[in-house]
């Protein structure tokens, strides 16, 4: 069984894969356990854009991306060790850690970011 510490170290790290942004993007919120990043103002949808985040739940970590479900061209540069973490068309969860699933969560993030800077609010 993990144990909330263990989920608090994932949290952690997961966490340094949205740090990166939080210059060009807002910080939504930035507690112990929940960390969350907005981007730009969207006048079609009339409020700013939420990006992503991470955050404790009671059996898992959650690490939510929403340019996934912006574009959905983007599923298809998800890597396969991902998609088996994947729950809903932009979350994933993870249980336990694992530093080379991370880099690729990595990885992922700065793909979905790119996007997001250049396609906006063209969904």
């Amino acid at each position: 069984m993990t144990s909330t510490n263990d989920f608090k170290i994932i949290f952690d790290r997961l966490k340094e894969n949205f740090n990166k942004y939080d210059k060009e993007l807002n910080v939504l919120k930035d507690e112990k356990e929940n960390y969350s990043l907005e981007g730009f103002f969207s006048e079609r949808f009339k409020k700013n854009l939420w990006f992503g985040g991470v955050e404790v739940k009671k059996n898992y970590v959650s690490y939510h991306l929403m340019p996934i479900y912006m574009y959905k061209d983007i599923v298809k540069n998800i890597p396969k060790n991902l998609k088996k973490h994947m729950r809903g068309k932009s979350c994933f969860n993870f249980k336990s850690y694992d530093e080379s699933l991370f880099a690729e969560m990595e990885k992922f993030t700065d793909l979905c970011f790119r996007e997001f800077k250049k396609r906006g609010d063209k969904i």
